[in-house]
């Protein structure tokens, strides 16, 4: 899958230059530094090297492997697997995964997803709530398994000695490949097939399930196929989860996702149908990835980019889908039951030197039960993870020792979600009170009463939350101004009355000021929403005069 840049890869081919020009010093060698998820061997031809002191295009270091492959053509050398291959990999839980189909990507969507993203706790916001995609989303659409051992072991400064002894790769080999698979691939199983399957594994892993925006394929999952008995005891899924949130963790300014994207298009289709982005093809298929395709719309990508915006900031509470799979047959998707220990549940997922919390307990209407007023999370977490100019590649780091704490976690299958709430009126105050700047955005159109409306209840609710708070203050002031300062004869009791005083009428005026703002909003409220009943009403008008006509 492929497009704008998403990190799937793109399917041309041909010579790939590096923009930069240097000149080469004498004596210079090959550094021994590897790139973050260090590339493997190289996929294209070696430019030839001019000899002298003359500038050249530096083309693919001996370390590297650019790879331009995609969806397409890692599908095409998949249907060209013999059978016994095919069965290996169905045995491994690649499967289901191995069947999808390209999806177009939905950069639109993509992208508004991305800029409601908190990587302080971790979900999307948006006026209703918290939402994020959870392991039975990602098992459910993918068909990857989110059961079994963490994804992580040790990560090395290179890669080049298990490269060689694991994958043999010679420069034309993926090039023949590309051209004519079958003729490439061992027909029989040893050793040759080994190296072959753990060549598929290593593209479908690090430019599909961990994808990344370059071309070069990592290798850090390399030192896990060795044993090409033991992969299938991996939770890839839940890898591919923990990547998809690291990657929506970068700057709101990069334009694009990394990781697999698709799965992000289609839990909105799912959870935010009024949307109206996606189309299904093929009602009841599994995965579920299956049943839908890219709706393309024909209008500019700048009024695409307004609409998405304003379906989100307005889309109505009832028409979330909390629980879009009630109904689905189980019984034809046995990585479903398999993962179901693991969902309703907080959990750290891992993905190597990537290690991020899925807090389930802020989208617990998913299990059916109200939210609760949560603690939010901050920044002061049990795990920080690397900066991202430190990703365990400058020294050998086993990753299973140094997040010891959360693999534990993840062994236990995480902390179960439980609420005792018996609404979410309390949860949402809180929330609108924390992230109202961030999911209310009516304001910035000049004619949105459905905006408008959204934002004046989110600040409404702020407005009270703030109002209680101050009230109690005053009222502890008050308390501590009537109680027993000092014994009588103390000079400093009449010092401390004195502030006591002073700061409790600055808490009434305080609250009266904020008393008159919850006033005016509760105008301003009743007013924008007779207006949008008004303007209801003239829209009605016309359409009943062509009726009538």
């Amino acid at each position: 899958m492929e497009g704008g840049g998403e990190g799937q890869g793109g399917d041309g081919g041909g010579r790939r230059w590096k923009k930069s020009i240097r000149r080469r010093q004498p004596g210079e060698g090959t550094s021994t530094a590897a790139p973050e998820a260090s590339p493997i061997a190289p996929m294209e031809e070696e430019p030839a090297v001019m000899s002298g002191d003359e500038d050249e295009p530096v083309g693919p270091k001996k370390s590297e492997l650019r790879s331009r492959l995609g969806w397409a053509v890692i599908r095409a050398v998949y249907d060209a697997l013999p059978e016994f291959q095919v069965r290996r990999l169905e045995g491994m839980g690649f499967g289901p995964f191995l069947w999808l189909e390209e999806l177009t990507p939905d950069l639109v969507l993509i992208q508004a997803l991305k800029e409601r993203w908190d990587p302080e706790c971790q979900a999307f916001l948006f006026p209703w709530g918290h939402m994020v995609p959870i392991l039975e989303d990602m098992v459910r659409i993918t068909g990857l398994r989110v059961d079994g051992q963490a994804v992580t072991g040790t990560t090395y400064t290179s890669y080049h000695e298990p490269v060689e002894r694991l994958l043999e790769l010679e420069a034309e080999y993926l090039v023949r490949l590309t051209e004519d698979a079958r003729a490439v691939l061992a027909k029989e199983e040893g050793e040759a097939a080994d190296r072959d399957l753990r060549r598929f594994l290593i593209l479908v892993i690090e430019k599909l399930i961990l994808g990344t925006r370059g071309d070069p394929v990592g290798c850090r999952c390399l030192p896990l196929l060795e044993d090409l008995s033991s992969v299938g005891n991996y939770a890839w899924g839940a890898a591919l989860l923990a990547h998809l949130f690291d990657s929506l963790g970068t700057s709101s300014r990069e334009t694009g996702v990394a990781g697999f994207f698709p799965l992000l298009q289609v839990w909105a289709y799912y959870h935010l149908p009024s949307l109206g982005r996606g189309v299904a093809r093929r009602r009841g298929a599994v995965p579920l990835l299956q049943c839908w395709q890219f709706y393309r719309d024909e209008r500019s990508l700048r009024r695409q980019v307004t609409l998405i915006h304003d379906a989100l900031d307005t889309v109505p509470f009832g028409h979330v889908q909390w629980t879009p799979y009630v109904g689905e047959d189980d019984a034809t998707q046995p990585w479903v039951e398999r993962g179901r220990p693991y969902f309703g549940r907080d959990i750290w997922l891992h993905c190597f030197n990537t290690v991020v919390p899925l807090y389930h307990r802020l989208v617990a209407r998913t299990l059916g039960l109200h939210q609760a007023v949560v603690e939010f999370p901050t920044r002061q977490r049990l795990w920080e993870r690397p900066g991202r100019s430190f990703r365990g590649i400058q020294q050998v780091t086993d990753w299973i020792v140094r997040v010891r704490e959360q693999l534990d976690d993840w062994e236990r299958r995480g902390k179960e979600v439980v609420s005792e709430a018996a609404s979410d009126e309390d949860y949402f105050r809180a929330y609108a009170r924390k992230y109202v700047a961030q999911v209310y955005k009516g304001s910035r159109r000049s004619l949105d009463p459905e905006g408008r409306i959204s934002s004046l209840e989110g600040i409404l609710h702020s407005t009270i939350q703030q109002r209680d708070d101050l009230q109690a203050v005053v009222d502890q002031v008050v308390m501590g101004r009537a109680g027993p300062c000092a014994a009588d004869g103390d000079p400093g009791r009449s010092v401390l009355e004195g502030q006591l005083a002073a700061t409790a009428a600055r808490a009434e005026d305080a609250l009266a000021q904020l008393r008159e703002w919850e006033q005016e909003l509760g105008t301003a409220l009743a007013r924008t929403t007779t207006q949008e009943a008004e303007m209801a009403e003239l829209r009605l008008r016309p359409e009943a005069a062509e009726v009538a006509r």
